[in-house]
């Protein structure tokens, strides 16, 4: 019985110590604190400019949370291509996020230049957010939390992860950073 007492006293010490942790580095907000649709959401372009995500409302979109400095940058390029390719079947939209090696250090200024500089990227980017840890934008919330968005329950683990939406605002797939935007896994869907 003693046996017994201290291994379930030890259980639930962990369980609290793993959910203060949990609450200490990524901090998740219920399902019911997070607006019920990705159309809910307004965002800030690189240019500082206000647009809800509702003006995607029937056409697919491809969320990534992108950076300059990694070695998945070159997928802008893709990116690129997806959007001059499929541009009327899809909307890409990339976030610029700093979480991962500090891989995204630059101001939206900066960004914006390098983009278009080495890419020649013209499809839609919105300002810095921060897609992982204790401060991880409501947006990314909601689409890693399956009881907020219905579907998906997977967060980016590095730079570059793609969330495919359907027309109607649905979670359709995450894609981790090693699938290519123009790969068959992508294009098939849309």
């Amino acid at each position: 019985m003693t046996k017994s007492i201290i291994t379930a006293a030890v259980l639930i010490g962990g369980i609290l110590l793993l959910s203060s942790f949990i609450k200490k580095y990524r901090k998740i907000e219920p399902a019911n604190d997070l607006p019920k649709s990705i159309y809910d959401f307004k965002m800030n372009t690189l240019d500082g400019q206000s647009i809800s995500l509702s003006k995607f409302k029937g056409k697919k979109m491809l969320i990534v949370n992108v950076a300059s400095e990694c070695g998945f940058t070159p997928q802008y390029k893709d990116l690129q291509q997806l959007h001059e390719k499929y541009g009327s079947k899809v909307t890409v939209i990339g976030f610029p996020a700093n979480n991962f090696g500090g891989q995204e250090p630059g101001s939206s200024t900066q960004i914006g230049e390098f983009c278009k500089k080495n890419y020649g990227v013209t499809f839609q980017m919105m300002e810095k957010i921060s897609v992982k840890g204790a401060d991880t934008h409501q947006l990314y919330q909601w689409l890693s939390n399956k009881s907020a968005n219905g579907t998906c329950d997977e967060a980016p683990k590095w730079n570059f992860c793609k969330y495919l939406i359907d027309e109607n605002g649905k979670i359709i797939k995450f894609f981790g950073s090693r699938t290519n935007p123009m790969s068959d896994e992508i294009t098939s869907l849309l």
